[in-house]
């Protein structure tokens, strides 16, 4: 798993811990999507992070799970087979091996990751690769447009 464990190159650099969702939601690797479904329904979370033993291992968005399941689920059309996409694992769609920050990381260096790798969260690890935090797209664009200390829209 690819990590930037960068430390911020002044006291005035903002780091990760100051604008990161501290609450993030958790599944496990044969989760199904019906209790992945479930969970974005219930919330205003984008993402998932996929956790094994306490270890981060992946991690699953509404845009993995929208491409995977049927999309006449919920439908006048919704046949068992649509159904049946919802007994697919967590594994089966989730991204491995994500792009992670640690606290102490600055914001900068997550707008370079962002870039890079053109994602829309980044899980934020101890040193044990425990999910501690999550990080999104809007989160630095709220810190960027004077909103740091306001509560956080997009929460994992």
């Amino acid at each position: 798993m690819r990590q930037l464990t960068t430390e911020s190159e002044s006291k005035n650099t903002m780091r990760i811990e100051e604008i990161m969702t501290p609450r993030v939601v958790t599944v496990g690797f044969d989760d199904t999507l019906a209790s992945v479904k479930e969970i974005f329904d219930a919330v205003k979370f984008h993402h998932l992070l996929v956790v094994e033993d306490g270890e981060l291992q992946g991690v699953v968005s509404d845009r993995d799970l929208l491409r995977a399941m049927s999309p006449f689920i919920g439908s006048v059309v919704e046949t068992q087979r649509d159904v049946g996409t919802l007994g697919k694992r967590v594994h089966q769609i989730m991204s491995r091996k994500p792009v992670t920050l640690r606290p102490d990381a600055s914001v900068e260096d997550a707008v370079r990751l962002f870039l890079a790798h053109e994602i829309s969260c980044i899980p934020v690890v101890d040193e044990k690769f425990r999910p501690v935090g999550i990080v999104s797209w809007r989160d630095i664009l709220r810190t960027m447009g004077g909103e740091a200390n306001s509560a956080p829209a997009d929460v994992a």
